[in-house]
């Protein structure tokens, strides 16, 4: 039988290796920084062209390497950072592996330029495809630059898979970010195509925030220090006020590495329990030091998630520390003893004359006339002659949409609701069982339409029905290419402070955003919104969160603009709660029987709850 396992050469065993390590531009960013970080660097340099598919070059004035090291740097497995297997559990750096530098040279052409602060003269090393093509000596200062062109030259596969430079580059951003929050005290700068994009000056960890986010979020930011026998955490949290329907701004770093946690971060959302609404996400960076000895950061090949040693007893304890910090800046909710509003008795004037009560009774009232109007009001509600007997029983409310003060008069037992599936129910159309001629309705806990129809009656969430009405006018617009959506325009700009790469996106997905009826223009601190959607109310920073929320998802086989489109519907829409007169309620099932799919929102959720009549008697039996 012959022989069938052989020994992988030395380059397909380094390109296998890059498909965990480097992914994309933005991580040979990542693993060139913490390169430099470890080099003990104080200034680190980032340029990058075309979002790193030309050009990603870093440079810094760490230590350096000597001619030997340089060479053997690109050897797979080559590091100085352990030397033993004891040494994994006591990892203090940031790379460790000895994989990045040859992975990289393996998929890109890499020119390495490197001076050791005891050496006269530096050492140019250039790399093309794992091989080495030139070692000569040059003139350098102190310190490290290593550029990497043509990344993915030999796999092009791989280079196919890329997105868009707006989206690559907003890994690199985020990236970038995410190293630069970790150390505040060392000068990193980041250059795009010639353009300065970040220039970080050394300074505290507030300053550092404030630099990589925006001036704005200094008001934001909750400060948060604990230290126990376990473990140390300071950073920051931000106030409730400024939550955001988007991950993007949480960053958690243990022994300054950028972990993804989902446990720890479960508890930083529990520590905002009670002050964030269903969908809310607030920002955070938080630092935990822990002994290295107490944590396992070999457990994933980008080295972004950690396992601690004693993870329940951090969570109980990061915990309480949020909340405390929440609640010493007077965020959290309280009570205030001293002094209560409600007891608060303004003082009698003495001065005032007092008027003796007088009771009238009207002796033409009748509680059993008919009003001439109770056949317009008696569909639905409690009517004939007996209307004024329910309101002196129950009050107005009970003939209102609100919830009555005698609950155990419309609080049946739950009924069956049937949600339609498809478009048609018992082979007639939405259309058709919805044409009646006379078609009674009311706003039922200012949420709901209910509305008779030929064979029952019919619930229909207000909210949903109205994303579904705005969401297919968005979505026609997009596919006819007709002129935009109706925009309002503001009398003043409004300004939205956005973090550099959610304001790059915004400017990059301006043309279809314009078409949506969203207009802005740029602005050093985010964007100023100078036009909006002319149906629907809400905020200005509400809708762009509504965008940026599809920012960095997968539509798996949804376009990106079709997305957004169901996420500015859902913030466009008319809210639970919003009292609807009675032509509004009609021009809204109008409209919605007028869509393709009025059934389901853009989310797929039901629209209608359908009662048939044989359910209603049944209820009866």
């Amino acid at each position: 039988m012959p022989e069938v396992i052989r020994q992988l050469s030395e380059l397909v065993a380094n390109q296998i290796a890059a498909g965990e390590v480097v992914q994309r531009p933005a991580s040979v960013v990542k693993e060139l920084m913490e390169n430099s970080v470890d080099a003990g660097a104080k200034r680190i340099d980032v340029r990058v062209v075309d979002a790193g598919r030309t050009l990603i070059q870093v440079t810094d004035n760490g230590v350096g390497m000597v001619r030997n090291d340089a060479r053997r740097c690109f050897d797979r497995h080559a590091t100085s950072k352990i030397s033993k297997a004891e040494d994994l559990f006591a990892i203090v750096s940031k790379g460790f592996r000895g994989e990045a530098l040859a992975s990289i040279a393996s998929i890109a052409h890499v020119e390495l330029k490197t001076c050791h602060a005891e050496e006269e003269e530096g050492t140019r090393i250039q790399m093309k495809g794992g091989q080495v093509g030139e070692e000569l000596p040059c003139p350098a200062e102190t310190g490290t630059s290593i550029s990497v062109k043509h990344l993915f030259f030999n796999v092009p596969a791989r280079r196919n898979f890329l997105k868009s430079d707006a989206v690559e580059m907003r890994h690199v951003l985020d990236e970038f970010q995410r190293v630069a929050l970790a150390h505040e005290g060392i000068h990193f700068t980041l250059q795009h195509n010639q353009a300065e994009m970040f220039n970080l000056k050394p300074g505290s960890q507030r300053q550092r925030v404030v630099g990589v986010f925006g001036s704005k979020y200094d008001e934001r930011l909750v400060p948060i220090e604990e230290s126990t026998d376990v473990f140390s955490v300071e950073g920051f949290v931000g106030k409730p006020a400024f939550a955001r329907r988007s991950r993007g701004e949480q960053f958690l770093f243990v022994n300054q590495r950028f972990v993804k946690h989902h446990v720890l971060n479960r508890v930083i959302m529990e520590a905002y329990a009670g002050l964030l609404p269903p969908g809310q996400f607030p920002l955070y960076v938080l630092f935990l030091t822990i002994d290295p000895s107490r944590l396992d950061v070999n457990i994933h090949p980008t080295k972004t998630e950690v396992k601690f040693d004693e993870d329940r007893t951090i969570q109980a304890l990061l915990l309480p520390a949020i909340r405390r910090g929440l609640g010493k800046y007077a965020v959290a909710p309280s009570l205030d003893f001293d002094q209560e509003s409600s007891l608060i008795i303004a003082p009698l004037d003495v001065h005032r004359a007092v008027i003796e009560p007088q009771v009238r009774v009207n002796k033409d009232y009748n509680p059993f006339h008919v009003p001439s109007d109770s056949k317009a009001r008696g569909g639905l509600r409690p009517g004939g002659g007996q209307i004024d007997a329910w309101k002196s029983l129950y009050g107005q409310d009970a003939l209102n949409s609100e919830e009555p003060k005698n609950k155990e008069w419309i609080q049946p037992t739950p009924a069956v609701v049937v949600l339609p599936s498809t478009d048609f129910i018992q082979g007639r159309s939405l259309e058709e069982e919805a044409g009646s001629e006379v078609r009674p309705m009311f706003q039922f806990q200012k949420r709901y339409i209910v509305t008779a129809t030929q064979s029952g009656m019919w619930m229909v969430d207000q909210h949903r029905a109205h994303q579904r009405v705005v969401y297919e006018a968005l979505v026609v617009r997009l596919e006819s290419n007709e002129k935009a959506v109706s925009s309002q325009q503001l009398l003043f700009p409004e300004l939205v402070v956005l973090p550099a790469a959610d304001r790059d996106f915004m400017l990059d997905s301006a043309s279809w955003l314009n078409q949506l009826g969203l207009h802005f223009q740029s602005h050093e601190d985010g964007i100023e919104i100078t036009g909006m959607p002319a149906e629907g109310e809400t905020r200005s920073i509400d809708l762009v969160e509504a965008v940026l929320s599809e920012k960095d998802s997968d539509g798996s086989g949804i376009s990106r603009p079709e997305r957004v489109a169901a996420q500015m519907a859902r913030a466009l829409a008319v809210k639970p709660g919003r009292v609807l007169n009675a032509q509004e309620m009609e021009d809204l099932l109008d409209r919605l029987f007028g869509c393709s799919t009025p059934s389901l929102d853009p989310f797929g959720k039901p629209v209608i709850a359908t009662f048939e009549m044989k359910e209603i008697e049944q209820r009866f039996n």
